[in-house]
């Protein structure tokens, strides 16, 4: 499943997921446009179901299994909000879920897994680790593997969020995408070259975990060794096909800082009146630094998920 990406493919991934999922809203902060001289629109899936975009893409790589692929189950490798959204998706589908989980992750995002009744498999904290965990259950369970990002029905599904936000924000200057993987970016940037091209796409990664931005450059991927940024959900190294779509479709990557990530937090959750996880926040931190010029720009951020461990945040 990774032959590039097309809009046909995600326009069949919305009317796939249309009953699965929910339709987020745009917010909007007059102060904030004010203060940064821009017309901005925030993407809130931090209010989509299991409280973040992966619902998109699960729901998706689920519901396009047959039948007999499906009843073998699902199986992933997931931080939190990818096996939250797999999890879900097979048991709308009424089918087994399996998700490797690494020790120590968010305890907020393990607890969304185990609340649709997936099997969690503990692995140690490394890729590695992921992987060989992952590689094992398959040859116990024969379940399909869909891979938290480098998967086409998986980044078609992401890659709705850019369809609706074009149906509200028709040709904004500007689409911040925060990128771990590149599953989401990779979905929105196809949409938006092919109905809007004249939109700058930018991602934004944090800059302790800065890979995409290394494989952007050099034309391949590069990974971290120890990534090392308090946006648990942009650990992850940029998957190859992913990479294949950035450098096609974005137009630049720049990084953040986890100050300014938690600087971003307390600036956009009073402003919009919602819970976001420091993922969530990177456009906005590189709008509050400057890192992206949206001076007399019309702007749309997306705000990624809301599954957030307070009890982890500086300062708690």
């Amino acid at each position: 499943m990774n032959e590039m990406l097309s809009l046909h493919d995600i326009q069949q991934a919305a009317r796939r997921i249309a009953p699965h999922v929910s339709r987020t809203p745009l917010l909007g902060s007059e102060a904030l446009n004010t203060k940064y001289s821009a017309e901005l629109a925030y993407k809130a899936e931090n209010l989509q179901r299991i409280g973040a975009f992966k619902a998109r893409g699960g729901v998706n790589a689920v519901f396009a299994l047959d039948d007999a692929a499906a009843a073998k189950g699902v199986a992933t490798h997931s931080s939190g909000n990818h096996g939250a959204a797999l999890a879900r998706a097979a048991k709308l589908r009424g089918i087994p879920a399996y998700i490797v989980v690494p020790q120590g992750a968010n305890p907020v995002k393990r607890a969304n897994i185990a609340r649709f009744g997936a099997e969690i498999i503990e692995c140690e904290p490394t890729m590695a680790g992921r992987e060989q965990a992952l590689e094992d259950l398959v040859a116990r369970t024969g379940a399909t593997v869909v891979h938290p990002y480098a998967d086409t029905r998986v980044m078609a599904g992401q890659g709705t969020v850019a369809l609706e936000v074009l149906e509200e924000f028709p040709d904004p200057d500007i689409v911040l995408v925060p990128l771990g993987g590149g599953g989401l970016i990779s979905g929105c940037a196809t949409v938006l070259k092919s109905l809007a091209p004249g939109t700058r796409v930018i991602g934004i990664e944090p800059d302790g975990a800065a890979d995409a931005l290394a494989s952007f450059k050099a034309g391949e991927v590069i990974p971290v060794d120890s990534p090392d940024t308090i946006a648990d959900g942009l650990r992850a190294t940029v998957g190859e096909p992913n990479l294949a779509v950035i450098r096609e479709r974005v137009d630049d990557i720049v990084t953040v800082s986890d100050v300014d990530i938690v600087r971003a937090m307390h600036e956009l959750m009073p402003a919009l009146g919602c819970l976001l996880e420091p993922s969530a926040v990177l456009g906005h931190a590189a709008i509050m630094t400057g890192a992206v010029d949206v001076k007399n720009h019309r702007v749309a951020v997306i705000l990624t998920g809301g599954n957030v461990d307070l009890a982890a945040m500086p300062g708690a």
